[in-house]
């Protein structure tokens, strides 16, 4: 990895230019895309540390797109960049894996000492996961022993060397990619390629272009043929995750790729055939998709002749501090403990964003941690909240203030390190202690 290689990813052509050129000045090599498919092109073809990202990209969710990176390219730091900052959008990207989320304007003498930590932060991940480097696969690289798990491996192992579709239901974080990689591990296949694609990540044209491929002239800027990823996993397995949210019309395409192993690409007239073996996976009920009218009945029945249920996190909570120490191991080099106050956190906390959420609020506490104990106040604003009570006054602005006012209380006032600990700008701690009417400190 470049230490000084950063991308960033904005639409908005003449602010990307502009930021460019400060952090080029600062020293930084600084790679442009303006739409998210350009951004992950330019990943796979660098080795890059941080990504600036804007939250509305023209074809991707910026925020969406977090959680992509971050599976792809674990240790790269992404720093959301927004013109209307909210509280919703930053604790989202923050379970998503982002570093930071600012605001466009109001953070820009953040920007820079920012981009620096992001790199520290890089590094210190890259390092931690290159001492790694015997990886756990299939059915080992799964942690925990609560009875739900176990039974859901032991469904899996039992499906696995099958030909069989499997379908993966569970909350978004639950671990159906890892799932979705054991299987395909375990299976005849496990010597061929396992492509994978998020339905719900990317807008339906260029899901369209990227499963099926398209021949060159099909579309303005189709300038040469392409394999999609039907075609790049031939004799593999393909997973579809949050199939969900998958459109009408690409369903009855993937409907016929089951049926018979046949698809036709964009702008083409002749017919492909390929032996695909396909994992689907989603968050919703697609039974009541189906009802709805949002899901084909048919591809139901044909994605579902194998189903297997994943349990939340919180439904597993023997392995909350098990799944803790894992992603303390990945992530740090050094002997790091967890202190009483801190795995209590844990165990009460409601996981909404499941073992995606806990493995980056060990992360982000890692980052921020200066001892061999990780500590309580680390912990991320919003942390707890939403089990401490259902008071319907508990909107996410009262979080914010009581979350504001605590560290303020654990710094005895210094705002410096309170804005720190809290992860954003010294003007935007004083902005939001204006807003909330916080003075006593």
């Amino acid at each position: 990895m470049n230490d000084k290689s950063l991308l960033i990813i904005d639409d908005e052509k003449k602010l990307c230019d502009l930021l460019a050129r400060i952090l080029e000045l600062e020293g930084y090599i600084v790679h442009k895309a303006y739409t998210g498919k350009e951004g992950l092109t330019l990943l796979q073809q660098h080795e890059i540390g941080v990504v600036l990202c804007d939250v509305k990209l023209p074809d991707y969710n910026g925020i969406d797109l977090v959680a992509l990176i971050k599976q792809q390219k674990p240790f790269v730091q992404i720093i959301n960049l927004t013109a209307y900052g909210n509280i919703t959008d930053s604790v989202k990207a923050m379970k998503n894996g982002a570093y930071d989320y600012i605001t466009k304007g109001d953070d820009n003498d953040k920007i820079i000492p920012l981009v620096a930590k992001a790199f520290e932060a890089a590094a210190k991940t890259k390092g931690s996961q290159l001492q790694k480097q015997t990886v756990q696969k299939g059915f080992d690289a799964i942690t925990g022993n609560s009875a739900s798990l176990l039974e859901a491996i032991n469904m899996a192992k039992k499906v696995a060397p099958t030909e069989a579709n499997v379908l993966l239901l569970g909350e978004t974080g639950t671990g159906k990619e890892v799932f979705a990689k054991a299987i395909h591990h375990a299976s005849k296949h496990k010597d061929s390629i396992l492509m994978a694609i998020n339905c719900s990540a990317i807008s339906a044209d260029l899901l369209e272009s990227e499963l099926f491929g398209y021949k060159k002239g099909a579309f303005t800027g189709a300038l040469q043929d392409k394999k999609g990823l039907l075609e790049q996993a031939d004799g593999g397995t393909l997973f579809l995750d949050e199939i969900g949210d998958m459109p009408l019309h690409m369903q009855a395409k993937i409907l016929r790729v089951l049926e018979d192993g046949t698809f036709i690409k964009l702008g083409d007239l002749q017919t492909k055939k390929v032996s695909v073996r396909v994992i689907a996976a989603t968050h919703k009920n697609l039974l009541e998709e189906v009802e709805k009218g949002n899901f084909r009945e048919d591809l139901y029945y044909r994605l579902s002749v194998f189903t297997l249920h994943l349990p939340k996190l919180n439904e597993r909570n023997k392995d909350i501090l098990l799944l803790a120490e894992h992603f303390i191991k990945t992530f740090s080099s050094s002997a790091v403990k967890m202190s009483e106050d801190f795995q209590k956190a844990l165990l009460n906390h409601n996981w909404k964003g499941n073992i995606r959420e806990l493995k980056n609020t060990i992360e982000r506490t890692l980052i921020l941690n200066d001892s061999d104990m990780l500590e309580g106040h680390l912990l991320p604003s919003t942390f707890n909240a939403s089990s401490t009570s259902t008071n319907a006054s508990l909107d996410m602005a009262s979080i914010e203030e009581e979350h504001i006012k605590k560290v303020l209380q654990y710094t005895s006032g210094n705002k410096t390190e309170t804005a720190r600990l809290l992860g954003i700008g010294l003007a935007t701690l004083y902005r939001k202690m204006e807003q909330y009417q916080i003075s006593k400190f």
